[in-house]
């Protein structure tokens, strides 16, 4: 039966209404058929293939969007070439897919702009609230810094400073004199310098007294630090040769021993500040190792990593080694961080000898290595705070931060759950828990610090992930956590709480 056509019951056969005919037999090559289709009404509009193409051609040129008063606003906040780039990405997609309409009007192009923008772009390092949990979170900034430490930082950055001047001989100075002043009075050091970060200062260390030479250290020290550095990569770059000792459980003075030849320029010993190794272990300690270096005449740098000035005992914390209390133990350089249990501004602290501390300043990396003068002003703050033990809790934001009494996280926590549980919507629910945070930033790994949160119930794992992202999206974003279940916001981050409440407000 030919197609398109139907036989009844009884046998009659017809054609389809509407059906299209069978194309002809024996048609020319290269001659086009033409099928008639009854139910097929003509359109009078283009093909949507044919209407995108159209819809291209009219799109307005990059530099005609730019010029359009519309854009001015947009264009002042982010400046010309962002935001000409966010509209040349608005374009290829446009092209890639559907245009829509506002893509042909250069009016009409500021709204996708912001958006692309606050989407790909955002507004810069914004400030958050970090209720995470994680006092110093590396992701959020690590520590805070007070505004009176700020205040130096402003004076350095928008007026001449003396740097590198000496006033009363109206010669150069030394750039790192008053640093070093203040580190030496807090640590006992006969000398010291500083560079960008810790991982700087062990680099500049071994590329300064073991260059080409080997340096033995216990391989239960071979950490990594964030972003997957790691000391036997340190080492590597910087020109010595790793000798492994020992295991990653137990090392013996004689493992050192046994590693120490002619080859052998330096000994380090690394604190294991972000991680713990706990049962049947042995480690050799500070004097240990500094007893067999001077035997041999061979220098002792110990990396404290976090670092502190202060016995933190005495705000309920777990001793960590001090540099002053590493010295006296008979190592010959320290160094540590200035951002993490300092508090302070991200910097690399080295201080002991003072011959092999001016080997290290003459080495042509410490340029590349050198602080900027606002930082140098910024620790110099820092330092100076820590000459006043009496008033350091208070006037640094971490250690402020970690003595926060419970009752008061108590008191913070009702005020937030009750601001919070009416701006929720159904299918939510908030309570005051206790809860468990932590330092960060590798110090401390085994220091729970008690606190408390207000945690979140809600219908799905996905509504307190949508409720989660809508928090991140409140004029200051207020960063909490997933788990359990529940979202939870730890209290020692909601801070200044007036502020913080009138921020959560913004979610009706």
């Amino acid at each position: 039966m030919a197609r398109g056509s139907w036989r009844s019951t009884s046998g009659a056969t017809g054609t389809r209404r509407g059906s299209c005919s069978p194309k002809p037999r024996g048609r020319r090559r290269g001659t086009p058929t033409r099928a008639s289709c009854s139910n097929r009404p003509a359109s009078s509009s283009p093909p949507s293939t044919v209407r995108d193409a159209m819809s291209r051609r009219a799109l307005p040129s990059v530099d005609a969007v730019l010029q359009h008063a519309a854009l001015a606003e947009t264009i002042a906040r982010h400046g010309r070439a962002t935001v000409k780039d966010a509209v040349r990405r608005l374009q290829a997609d446009a092209r890639a897919g559907d245009v829509p309409e506002w893509a042909t009007d250069a009016a009409r192009y500021a709204d996708p702009a912001e958006a692309w923008l606050a989407r790909h772009v955002g507004h810069g390092y914004r400030r958050v609230f970090n209720l995470t949990g994680t006092i110093v979170h590396t992701n959020l900034g690590r520590a805070v810094l007070s505004r009176e430490l700020m205040d130096a930082a402003v004076d350095a950055a928008t007026a001449p400073v003396t740097l590198e001047y000496d006033l009363e001989t109206g010669r150069r100075g030394d750039r790192e004199g008053i640093v070093r002043h203040r580190l030496k009075l807090l640590t006992g050091a006969p000398a010291a310098t500083v560079v960008n970060n810790n991982a700087a200062a062990v680099l500049l260390v071994l590329n300064t007294l073991a260059l080409g030479r080997s340096v033995p250290v216990s391989r239960g020290e071979l950490i990594e630090i964030g972003g997957s550095f790691r000391i036997p990569d340190i080492m590597a770059r910087s020109g010595c040769r790793l000798a492994e000792v020992g295991t990653t459980n137990r090392t013996h003075p004689a493992d050192f021993e046994d590693a120490v030849d002619e080859t052998t320029a330096l000994l380090l010993k690394v604190h294991p500040s972000n991680y713990r190794v706990e049962g049947f272990t042995r480690t050799v300690s500070t004097g240990e190792l500094a007893e067999l270096g001077h035997r041999h005449e061979i220098p002792l740098c110990v990396d404290l990593g976090s670092g502190t000035l202060l016995d933190l005992r005495r705000f309920g914390l777990p001793h960590e080694p001090t540099p002053r209390e590493t010295l006296a133990d008979g190592a010959d350089l320290v160094t540590f961080s200035g951002d993490k249990l300092l508090g302070g501004i991200q910097a690399g602290i080295v201080v002991g000898r003072a011959d092999l501390v001016a080997r290290l300043d003459a080495n042509p990396l410490k340029r590349a290595l050198r602080l900027d003068k606002v930082t140098l002003a910024l620790l110099d703050a820092t330092l100076r705070v820590y000459e006043d033990e009496s008033s350091v809790a208070e006037r640094i934001p971490l250690l402020r931060t970690l003595t926060t009494p419970l009752e008061e996280l108590e008191a913070r926590a009702r005020e937030v759950a009750e601001t919070l549980e009416p701006l929720l919507g159904e299918g939510f629910g908030a309570s005051v828990e206790e809860a468990s945070g932590q330092l960060g930033s590798g110090a401390l790994p085994d220091q729970v610090l008690p606190s408390r949160a207000v945690a979140v119930s809600g219908s799905s794992g996905k509504a307190l992930n949508e409720l989660a992202a809508r928090l991140r999206g409140l004029p200051i974003p207020v960063v909490a956590r997933v788990a359990d279940g529940r979202l939870w916001l730890d209290m020692r981050g909601a801070e200044p709480l007036p502020e913080f409440l009138d921020n959560l407000r913004a979610l009706s």
